[in-house]
C-alpha cells in the first residue's frame, strides 16, 4: 500500500489555526511524524481562501521540504494554484488532483509530461460525481486517453473512484469495488486510490468503519490511500491485511512493525 499523509491539511482545525499564526514548528512535527510512521508523499493542502492559497501552500511545502525528503502530494482543487506552486516543489511527488471537471486536466497534464511526477484523478466531470459505475469508468477512459497524449502512462495515475459516505449511500462500498474492477480490468497497471475516511462521514464510530473499509478496499486490489499514518488502529489494520493477503513474506513487515512499536498498544519505554 502506498500511503498518502493526510495530516497537513487546513480543514484540519489544528492545522487552520497553525496556518493562521505561521507556527512553522506545528507543521514541521505532523511532517516529521507522518513522515517516521512510514507515510510514501504527504498530502499538502491550504484550504484557505482563495486569495492567499497560493503564498500558503508555498510556505507549507518550504516547512515541509526543509523537514524531510518525503515526497509531496500537491493538494489544491484549483488547477491554476497548482501550475503556480509547482516549481516549488524540490522532487517529484503527486498532483491532487484532476477530473473531467472544466480544463484541469489540460492544465495539469503538461506541466507534468517528461517528468517521473504522478496524478490522481477524480472520477467526476461537469455534472458532478457519477452514482453509476458505467459513467465512473467512461470519465477514467477519458482522463488516460487525454493522459497518453502527454506520454503520461496509467502506472502514473491513481484512479479515486470517489467513494460516498455510507451514511448517504449504502451501496457506496460497492459501487468503489465495481468500479476499482472494471478501471484494472482496462488498465492493469493503473493504481486505484481513496480518500481513507470519507466512506465513514456522518456516522458513529468512524475509525471501525475506515478499518474495515481498508482491509475490503486492499483485498479489492486498491493500491493507495489518503489517510493518517499516525493513527495506530489504521496502521495496524494495513499491515495485518498486507499479511493475510500474502503480500509480507513470513510476515516480515507485520513483525517488525511490532517490534519497533508501530503497532498494537503503544508500549511504555522504562
Amino acid at each position: 500500500m502506498i500511503i498518502i499523509g493526510e495530516k497537513i491539511n487546513g480543514t484540519i482545525p489544528s492545522v487552520k489555526k497553525a496556518i493562521e499564526q505561521k507556527d512553522e514548528e506545528f507543521i514541521r512535527d505532523l511532517a516529521l511524524r507522518q513522515t517516521e510512521a512510514g507515510a510514501d508523499y504527504l498530502d499538502i493542502c491550504a484550504s484557505t481562501s482563495p486569495e492567499i492559497e497560493e503564498e500558503t501552500l508555498i510556505w507549507l511545502m518550504d516547512i515541509v521540504q526543509n523537514a524531510v525528503d518525503t515526497p509531496l502530494c500537491i493538494d489544491s482543487p484549483n488547477p491554476l494554484i497548482i501550475e503556480k506552486v509547482f516549481p516549488y516543489a524540490k522532487r517529484p511527488g503527486l498532483i491532487n488532483s484532476v477530473s473531467e471537471e472544466g480544463g484541469k486536466c489540460e492544465i495539469i497534464y503538461p506541466i507534468i509530461k517528461g517528468t517521473k511526477w504522478e496524478v490522481i484523478a477524480l472520477t467526476c466531470d461537469n455534472r458532478g460525481i457519477p452514482k453509476d459505475t458505467r459513467t465512473r469508468v467512461e470519465i477514467t477512459e477519458i482522463m488516460v486517453e487525454k493522459a497518453l497524449k502527454y506520454d503520461i502512462t496509467p502506472d502514473r495515475i491513481h484512479i479515486d473512484p470517489l467513494v460516498m459516505a455510507l451514511s448517504a449511500d449504502n451501496q457506496s462500498l460497492v459501487n468503489f469495488v465495481e468500479t476499482l474492477k472494471e478501471v484494472k480490468t482496462l488498465f492493469p497497471t493503473i493504481k486505484v486510490t481513496s480518500g481513507l475516511s470519507n466512506i465513514s462521514f456522518g456516522a458513529p464510530l468512524r475509525k471501525v468503519i475506515n478499518q474495515h473499509f481498508l482491509t475490503l478496499a486492499m483485498y479489492a486490489g486498491m493500491d493507495s490511500a489518503i489517510l493518517d499514518p499516525c493513527n495506530r488502529d489504521i496502521v495496524t489494520t494495513l499491515y495485518v491485511t498486507d499479511a493475510l493477503l500474502g503480500k509480507d513474506r513470513f510476515c516480515r513487515n507485520y513483525l517488525n512493525a511490532y517490534r519497533k512499536n508501530k503497532i498494537g498498544p503503544v508500549k511504555v519505554q522504562e
